[in-house]
């Protein structure tokens, strides 16, 4: 199979006072799937105005880039267009407003012509089994995230 293009995506992991790593569950309609809130790098911004972007759209919370986690090293092939390139990107985030909730109802937005649902939850440190992600990168990112925070 021919690679085609670079897909660039941007995720961020938000930990609130109580240690609890925010998720998302996404539905669309041939894929489900769950992973750290984030998304797509727009022509045009950088890799904190693209989380930022992000994170205000899907959660409505204004978050501040905390310090980067990982970037991809690695051959990965998006789960969307097998024939594009993944190139993925995390940041620990906080939130601007810690008073400001986000909303754990599911929710449905519409990109273009494509429609999905996201239910973002909290999972305790504690409790949380990689597992649960759907990607192999977040399972990566977690594992280190994790391994830190317990150090």
């Amino acid at each position: 199979m021919e690679i085609s293009r670079f897909t660039i995506r941007v995720y961020g992991l938000l930990l609130n006072e109580k240690q609890e790593v925010l998720l998302v569950h996404e539905k669309m309609p041939d894929l489900h799937f769950t992973k750290f809130p984030g998304g797509g790098l727009e022509f045009g911004e950088g890799t904190h105005d693209c989380l930022i972007r992000e994170f205000k759209e899907e959660t409505g919370v204004d978050i501040f880039i905390d310090k980067h986690l990982y970037t991809t090293d690695f051959f990965q092939p998006s789960a969307f267009l097998k024939s594009d390139q993944l190139m993925a990107i995390y940041y620990s985030v906080k939130q601007v407003n810690t008073s400001e909730k986000i909303c754990l109802d599911e929710k449905q937005i519409t990109i273009g012509s494509k429609t999905e649902y996201l239910h973002f939850y909290w999972r305790s440190i504690n409790n949380f089994d990689v597992s649960e992600l759907t990607f192999p990168i977040d399972k990566i990112v977690a594992g280190k995230f994790l391994n830190d925070i317990n150090l």
